[in-house]
């Protein structure tokens, strides 16, 4: 069943007056791969555009609060955490992220988590482009929710 779809099949928000306000997480991931070049510049702090992945975690913190400007049919919450973390793997030339999402609500926070990690990466191909087109950016995907009606971990599928 489809929940922002009406008996007619037309759009709409999602009723949440009756559940209960709970504890919400959801977590996110994903990961760019860039070139030797971007690792180097970033690691050194060396970027013509500054401290890339502290402007990438600022522009995921800022895209997570605005998620329900973004999806039209998400409902605006009240987030009480975002945390964006980056790893680095030098052998692979990825660096991967990673978004966590906290709130008390009626509903939950995965589009939070995704929008916020989907911004933190395309902020770094931003400001890296200058240096080269040659990244590509994938895995984007929910990778744990805790609160509401069910639990999903992606080790359970």
């Amino acid at each position: 069943m489809l929940t922002h779809i009406d008996k007619k099949g037309n759009a709409k928000i999602v009723d949440i007056s009756d559940k209960k306000i709970t504890k919400r997480m959801a977590i996110a991931s994903g990961k760019i791969y860039v070139t030797n070049k971007i690792l180097e510049q970033i690691k050194n702090n060396e970027a013509k555009k500054g401290d890339i992945l502290t402007v990438a975690k600022i522009a995921g913190i800022m895209a997570a609060k605005k998620t329900s400007d973004l999806i039209p049919l998400c409902h605006p919450l009240k987030i009480d955490d975002i945390q964006i973390i980056f790893d680095i793997d030098n052998s692979k030339k990825v660096i991967y992220a990673e978004a966590g999402v906290k709130c008390e609500n009626k509903t939950g926070v995965e589009m939070e988590a995704l929008t916020g990690i989907s911004i933190a990466l395309l902020t770094i191909y931003d400001m890296c482009k200058a240096s080269t087109h040659d990244m590509k950016i994938t895995d984007i995907q929910l990778i744990k929710k805790s609160g509401g009606k069910s639990d999903f971990s992606l080790e359970s599928i």
